[in-house]
């Protein structure tokens, strides 16, 4: 890191306090433009400005707060990097929790806290390494547009899409990205830890299906039965088994996870490798093929009456390359008789992994973790880097952790307790530095 052992410990103190404070801030998001991002933006344009450090507040709705800086690197001819996380953080019943979720205490060698994983940890650590480059007058090799985004639990209306939308100028001259969930550590079968990088999303398709009947009394006899034809709908598309399709990324994430356990690998089914990811499996699992969950149903306004028309909301994610296989197959297994429309739609998302930027992320790894194994996965969900991707940039998730074995990590996501451990914050620090220093 090109740092003394004294000033390594004290960047490590302040990742654990900043992570803190951001926590203590209830930025909560609660969806359909309600939200406030307006205390802790002006927090964080405080912390840069205390280290020389200039930042645009954006304020894209009332309370709805961006903070912008431009950090110079040293070579002016090579296109910037734009490092990005949120502010907000999605609603919490405290009475679920058994510590406050906006204290921001330690315990049990955890920050405890909503964000605390989303994703203020990766805020602070952003934080921490620019105030430091700042103190000791450290000039990174290639521009950073430092951005701390609105409103991403909540699609990015207010925040990145925002700005992609009424200030692209912001991001000329930047080419690459690099954000939230990716980087952290996953144990597998025999002991290797993997460092899982976000290189691929899924989309997203948000459905509303509905099917149109004849109205009449509930003791009728009736053979168009608006309820009944949604429920069949929705009983097929909710128990079909989706097949298995490779993607360049999985390809790569599931052979080297054969070759570390001895197994064998099949494109057309991985699923038997699932079992070495642990608790991961949940979410990796759920990117081997396309999906489509039914989520809501609405239908009816008394007891005794048959209504003219059902409805229900399906949460199809798509594969990159598969938004219409998954389309065709939905509409199929619907029924001609059931009208859909699209309410949500985002891309997939799928970049390489190789190249520099990615090299340096490795590098960063091993620097920290002789025995890590860096690789590719996809996302189940999505992040900024879709609306900076409507500007030809190429993101990655990159916030490293390194993270207990028997730690439940992907349920600590919007989940109840949330938090990050100590240890893992840090080292996620030091690698961050270490990676932004050579990238």
């Amino acid at each position: 890191m090109g740092l003394s052992p004294e000033q390594i410990k004290e960047f490590e103190n302040e990742v654990v306090v900043l992570c803190q404070e951001l926590i203590r801030f209830a930025s909560v998001n609660h969806g359909e433009g309600v939200g406030d991002e307006s205390a802790i933006a002006h927090y964080v344009a405080d912390k840069l400005a205390e280290v020389g450090i200039k930042s645009e507040l954006i304020e894209t709705a009332p309370n709805r707060v961006n903070v912008v800086a431009k950090i110079a690197g040293s070579d002016q001819q090579r296109p910037g990097l734009v490092l990005h996380g949120h502010l907000d953080v999605v609603p919490v019943n405290a009475a679920d929790w058994s510590i406050d979720p906006f204290g921001g205490e330690i315990k049990d060698g955890f920050i405890w806290g909503r964000g605390a994983v989303d994703m203020k940890d990766m805020d602070a650590m952003m934080l921490a390494t620019v105030r430091l480059w700042s103190r000791i007058g450290y000039q990174p090799p290639r521009n950073i547009l430092l951005i701390f985004f609105a409103d991403e639990e909540a699609s990015g209306t207010y925040g990145s899409r925002w700005l992609v939308k009424h200030r692209p100028e912001l991001f000329d001259g930047y080419s690459e990205a690099v954000s939230e969930v990716g980087g952290f550590s996953v144990t597998i079968t025999g002991g290797q830890r993997l460092y899982l990088v976000e290189a691929a999303q899924k989309g997203i398709q948000w459905l509303k299906l509905t099917a149109k009947g004849t109205a009449g009394h509930g003791s009728f006899i009736n053979a168009d039965n608006a309820v009944t034809k949604i429920s069949k709908a929705v009983s097929r598309i909710g128990e079909y088994q989706w097949p298995e399709i490779e993607t360049k990324t999985n390809g790569l994430l599931f052979r080297k996870i054969a070759e570390l356990t001895g197994e064998t690998y099949s494109k057309s089914n991985v699923r038997p490798l699932l079992k070495h990811l642990g608790k991961a499996a949940k979410m990796i699992g759920a990117t081997i093929s396309n999906t489509a969950n039914p989520t809501m149903l609405d239908a009816g306004y008394k007891a005794n009456v048959i209504p003219a028309s059902a409805s229900a909301v399906v949460d199809g994610r798509f594969l990159p390359g598969q938004e219409d296989a998954l389309a065709q197959t939905i509409q199929k297994l619907a029924g001609d008789e059931i009208e859909i429309e699209i309410q949500v739609r985002d891309i997939a998302l799928e970049a390489e992994f190789s190249g520099p930027l990615v090299e340096a992320m490795c590098n960063a790894i091993f620097k920290e973790d002789k025995e890590g194994i860096p690789v590719p996965y996809l996302m189940s969900g999505g992040t900024d880097n879709k609306a900076l991707s409507d500007l030809g940039i190429v993101g990655y998730g990159f916030s490293p952790l390194r993270l207990p074995e028997d730690l439940d990590f992907f349920s600590l996501f919007h989940g109840v307790d949330e938090r990050v451990p100590l240890e893992g914050l840090k080292f996620g620090a030091r690698v961050l530095y270490e990676f932004l220093e050579n990238v």
